[in-house]
């Protein structure tokens, strides 16, 4: 008995599983590779990077996987275009975007003939990515990791958007073992985006600190935090968090525009980029509530393999 392949636009993969884009740094080239070698779909995450910087994951990707890759870019970010460009012409197999709505981008990819696949919140917006040419969609609800377009968990979103379009539609948030996949799939989603599961691994480019923020949270260490990207986002408790939520911004102390519209309260990419440099006091660790489920760090292999036979065993049970 074998897990369900995933087929977006003129892209099959063998698994029904997309690894999420998780920025800064975090999902680059070396876990991208990784996921897709399993035969899942692999996101390097292209926000906080420069264009030289994707280009050089991409390629590393390339390099070391025939697999699906993609990237995960936020809209949000000032160089939105000249990320996914660089993208498309590196020859990525799709490309991911949340954090706002890109009218362009349906037709930058349609022209180089990579699928685009939106992050949705509602039916109203799978609808019009649906008509502006999408080759699938990702619905996330707000148990997801990162920033968060909705207020609404997975499950009770889903019926709407499988409703409200005929594309392929893609379960994500707060999945985190094989039997989420199966009542994912059972629910009528063409496949899963898992992320926080594949942050604490052996191959994504998280620092040991940040992994182990991971293993050690429980359910209550899991928050919503103020984010200036003007969207709520969800991450581990650490000093940083207690301080935005106590209004102790921490000083800007140069602003790279990174984004289009900031509101400033502090830099978000500084934040991200401690994080990233395992600055658990001062950085700002992104994570779904899935993070909770998070008890070791397995090698890719290894957790999809674990996924898999999670899945069996959960048909197996239901069918028994």
């Amino acid at each position: 008995m074998d897990l369900p392949s995933l087929t977006i636009g003129s892209r099959t993969a063998r698994l029904p599983i997309i690894q999420g884009g998780m920025a800064v740094r975090i999902s680059l080239g070396r876990l991208a590779a990784a996921v897709a070698d399993t035969g899942g779909i692999g996101l390097i995450a292209g926000s906080g990077l420069s264009v030289s910087e994707l280009v050089d994951e991409i390629r590393l990707a390339r390099a070391t996987s025939s697999g699906v890759i993609g990237v995960n870019i936020m809209v949000a970010v000032r160089i939105f275009k000249d990320l996914v460009q660089a993208a498309i012409a590196e020859g990525v197999d799709l490309v991911v975007a949340g954090a706002g709505f890109s009218r362009d981008v349906f037709g930058w990819c349609r022209d180089a003939g990579v699928e685009f696949v939106p992050i949705v919140g509602s039916a109203r917006v799978a609808r019009l990515a649906e008509k502006f040419g999408a080759s699938a969609v990702i619905v996330e609800g707000c148990d997801a990791g990162g920033h968060l377009g909705t207020d609404r968990h997975l499950f009770d979103l889903l019926p709407e958007i499988l409703e409200a379009v005929d594309i392929p539609v893609i379960a994500a948030g707060g999945l985190a073992t094989g039997a989420d996949i199966k009542r994912a799939l059972d629910a009528g989603a063409a496949g899963v985006q898992m992320g926080s599961i594949f942050a604490a691994t052996v191959e994504s480019s998280a620092p040991d600190a940040f992994k182990q923020m991971y293993v050690d949270a429980t359910d209550e260490d899991i928050i919503l935090t103020k984010s200036p990207v003007g969207l709520p986002g969800r991450a581990i408790t650490s000093p940083l968090t207690k301080r935005i939520a106590a209004g102790d911004y921490p000083e800007i102390a140069r602003c790279r525009a990174c984004l289009k519209e900031c509101g400033k309260e502090y830099c978000i990419i500084d934040a991200l980029e401690a994080a990233q440099r395992g600055d658990v006091e001062h950085g700002l660790i992104f994570a779904g509530t899935s993070a909770a489920q998070v008890h070791d760090i397995p090698k890719v292999a290894e957790l999809v393999e674990r996924l898999c036979a999670q899945w069996r065993a959960a048909e197996e049970g239901a069918a028994s």
